[in-house]
């Protein structure tokens, strides 16, 4: 059979099969990583702003400059002297109150872009501006560690390049069911039945013969161990709402997994920002904090840390579409019962001293919160998967 035939024949070719050797690693019989901390990666996709977010109400500066859109009054939750929550936050501020909240402010890095597609991979990969990779820095911490491809999630239709390492890549399922049944189609059991005529080469289908072979384990013991459990609590009832529920119940049923990903579309808000911002936070806050109590009443929290992202901020001045667009630094966001440096992690964007584009600048790189959580809470060579040793910060 000729590789074109069988990627045409294929429906699931191009949600997970397009990668080469993306589950190679089942060659490897044992997973060198044993360390059963889990890491939830969120993606606020769109730019998400993060003034409007985190809202410097006493700074002068912030409604000079946003006339139309700044936040006051009752459209602020005043956590202190200086800064107050998005009011649509409100499911957050007990999650804060507790001490389970980190807010780390300015974080971005050097020459910053303000494209969607090559900030997002400079996020994913862990690069410079100026460096292109092809894995990312999950994908590497998969080989790093010799792991399965069920030891990183993304609950999504399709795989970011977050999470494609050079041997091996994660997996990309949004139900575990489906996505076993998907693979007992007689379609995949031709392909494997036809393996000796298969010269297994990566010039041939050899790497497409492995793949099938090693998706069809995945999806059996992801299906097996993933079913045995299911959440008790109601989860909004939206996209990001089914995520997270999904991710609980593969951490409540002892799925050997360490890293998951999911993702909350729309906050490219170049236009009327305030009314789809606030939906959008809102959603994001009820989800999460039903989702923290979900781990924390089955003692599963200990050992789950969420890291809350985007692929940049918003310019600091609104534009005349009652609007924002495409800025630097921002905020991100890590939530865990046992953070080291709770509530506001260091001080508050400086508005007074902007890039000459009237953006904000970065005093944190995002790769030293990754390196942080990389050497403190998955403990793991840091360096080696960053491809550079960066400064710890102390949030764990």
């Amino acid at each position: 059979m000729k590789r074109r035939d069988f990627l045409k024949q294929s429906s699931l070719a191009t949600g997970m099969l397009f990668i080469p050797q993306f589950l190679k690693a089942f060659e490897n019989p044992l997973i060198t990583s044993t360390n059963a901390k889990k890491l939830v990666i969120i993606q606020l996709k769109g730019g998400n702003d993060g003034l409007n977010t985190i809202v410097p109400f006493r700074n002068d500066i912030y409604y000079k400059n946003r006339d139309r859109i700044a936040l006051n009054g009752s459209d602020i939750i005043k956590v202190n002297k200086e800064f107050g929550f998005h009011k649509s936050l409100a499911s957050l501020q007990p999650l804060y109150d507790k001490g389970y909240l980190s807010i780390i402010n300015s974080v971005g890095y050097p020459n910053p872009s303000l494209s969607h597609f090559r900030s997002t991979d400079i996020w994913q990969t862990a690069s410079k501006s100026e460096e292109y990779l092809q894995n990312g820095w999950v994908g590497r911490f998969l080989d790093e560690t010799n792991s399965k491809p069920y030891n990183a999630i993304e609950v999504d239709d399709s795989l970011s390049l977050m999470l494609k390492g050079e041997k091996t890549s994660g997996l990309a399922i949004t139900n575990p069911n489906l996505f076993y049944r998907s693979l007992r189609e007689p379609f995949f059991n031709k392909i494997l039945s036809n393996a000796e005529d298969i010269h297994l080469s990566e010039h041939n289908l050899g790497y497409l013969y492995n793949t099938v072979i090693n998706a069809k384990s995945s999806s059996k013991y992801i299906f097996e161990k993933s079913k045995t459990k299911s959440s008790g609590k109601n989860y909004p009832k939206n996209n990001f709402g089914n995520q997270l529920k999904t991710i609980f119940e593969f951490i409540s049923s002892g799925l050997e997994t360490q890293i998951y990903y999911a993702g909350l579309n729309g906050f490219d808000t170049h236009a009327n920002q305030p009314n789809t911002q606030a939906r959008l936070l809102k959603t994001y806050a009820e989800c999460i904090n039903v989702f923290v109590n979900d781990l924390e009443k089955n003692n599963l929290l200990d050992d789950v840390v969420i890291l809350t992202f985007s692929e940049f901020g918003r310019r600091v001045k609104q534009n005349k579409s009652a609007g924002t667009d495409h800025g630097t630094a921002n905020n991100v966001f890590v939530i865990g019962k046992h953070l080291k440096k709770q509530g506001l992690y260091n001080s508050l964007p400086d508005l007074s001293n902007l890039d000459d584009n009237g953006n904000l600048k970065y005093q944190i790189d995002f790769r030293e919160v990754y390196a942080t959580i990389l050497d403190k809470w998955l403990q793991v060579d840091d360096a080696s998967i960053l491809n550079k040793d960066f400064s710890k910060l102390a949030f764990l």
